[in-house]
């Protein structure tokens, strides 16, 4: 799926030059040929294990899928390795740390989540390694002037306004109780909801990752009797939070966002049935991601999962680079930088500040135990 480019003059001509020195050469002087590995790496960063594993699984693949397609007709090969943060601020510094001494790794696909972006952020800055990210929607991301950061998809500041909207005007919901999980990704995003729904918000209340008691939070739910709960967070608290707040007596809707759009929250049964989710990320329903999600499932034998399709754009930006000659972090962050193509997803440039040029929000609803698309939040 390689597609024509099209690139600012100067890292045209400085890909052109490039392109001599890029690959490597055999003993017998030749070029490489299509089994040589070129010295230059790309890498996952974001969670392989732990409890959000299955929100990092499609990003892997989407990632994988895209160097696979790459390495089939390159010359020379490029490196995929995967830094397992298992989505945890904790683990994040010392291995941005890790990668950042890897001078043959040139771009990083993530990270996946926002508070490992946050304490990851400057490790990858200092050492002038381009990151662009599939998933992390935290708005304050883009403010703290790493000029090797990049993000492929809408943040909060697009979703938090778009879930309020459909919230009011498609669930027309009068009440609305606001959730959080302490989060940096799910306090951010409940917060710009918050505030957009105003005076229809009759209660708010913050859980804790890794909690699975929330009678306190369904009692407070409860007594407000809200048309509607939002809950800002991931599915593995979702999951256990819908199933208790309708065993409590809420019949409302439920509305979450891309953190729970995982199959997992399926496991929720009858209690997930209903449920919103907003996600600025596109469904493999439509045309555009047609052949990429053939080729997804042809691959790993399923359908692509959430920002797995992102993903695959934003290791198509590091290709295209590696493609055009570029073998350094530098060269490719000016790259990425200049970078103005058409994706799947969108059409891919950012601004001074790494933000997408191009955003889109969609609605998914859990409908006969699967999460179905509703179309773009307009």
């Amino acid at each position: 799926m390689r597609r024509n480019k099209v690139f600012a003059t100067g890292v045209a001509a400085l890909a052109l030059g490039l392109s001599l020195t890029a690959c490597g050469t055999t003993e017998d002087g030749g070029n490489g040929g299509s089994d040589a590995d070129c010295d230059v790496k790309l890498a996952f960063f974001g969670p392989e294990t732990g409890d959000a594993a299955g929100l990092g699984k499609p990003i892997i693949q989407g990632t994988q899928l895209a160097i696979d397609q790459y390495n089939e007709d390159a010359d020379c090969k490029v490196e995929f390795v995967k830094y397992d943060s298992q989505g945890s601020p904790d683990e994040a510094p010392a291995l941005a740390t890790e990668a950042a001494g890897d001078e043959s790794l040139i771009g990083v696909v993530g990270p996946a989540f926002s508070g490992e972006s946050a304490a990851a952020g400057d490790t990858f800055a200092e050492a002038g390694l381009p990151t662009i990210t599939p998933s992390a929607t935290n708005p304050t991301l883009a403010d703290n002037g790493w000029d090797t950061f990049h993000r492929a998809l809408g943040n909060d500041a697009t979703q938090g306004p778009a879930a309020a909207k459909y919230i009011k005007d498609t669930v027309k919901a009068g009440k609305v109780f606001v959730i959080d999980d302490a989060s940096e990704y799910g306090a951010g995003l409940a917060g710009i909801v918050e505030k957009d729904l105003a005076d229809a918000v009759v209660g708010t209340d913050t859980i804790q990752q890794k909690q699975t008691d929330f009678s306190a939070t369904v009692t407070k739910v409860t007594d407000a009797k809200p048309d509607a709960v939002f809950f800002g967070g991931y599915y593995a608290e979702a999951t256990i939070l819908v199933g208790q707040l309708r065993d409590g007596g809420f019949d409302g809707t439920f509305v979450v966002a891309d953190g729970v759009k995982d199959p997992a929250f399926l496991d929720a049964k009858d209690a997930a049935e209903g449920t919103i989710i907003t996600c600025p990320c596109i469904p493999d329903t439509e045309p555009a991601v047609a052949e990429f999600a053939a080729d997804y499932e042809a691959e790993f034998g399923e359908a692509p999962g959430t920002y797995a399709a992102e993903a695959y754009d934003a290791a198509t930006i590091f290709l295209d680079g590696i493609d055009e000659g570029v073998d350094n972090r530098a060269d490719m962050l000016e790259f990425v930088n200049n970078y103005d193509d058409e994706g799947i997803t969108k059409q891919l440039k950012f601004d001074e500040k790494g933000e997408p040029a191009d955003v889109h929000v969609y609605a998914y609803t859990v409908k006969g135990g699967a999460i179905v698309p509703e179309g773009e939040i307009k």
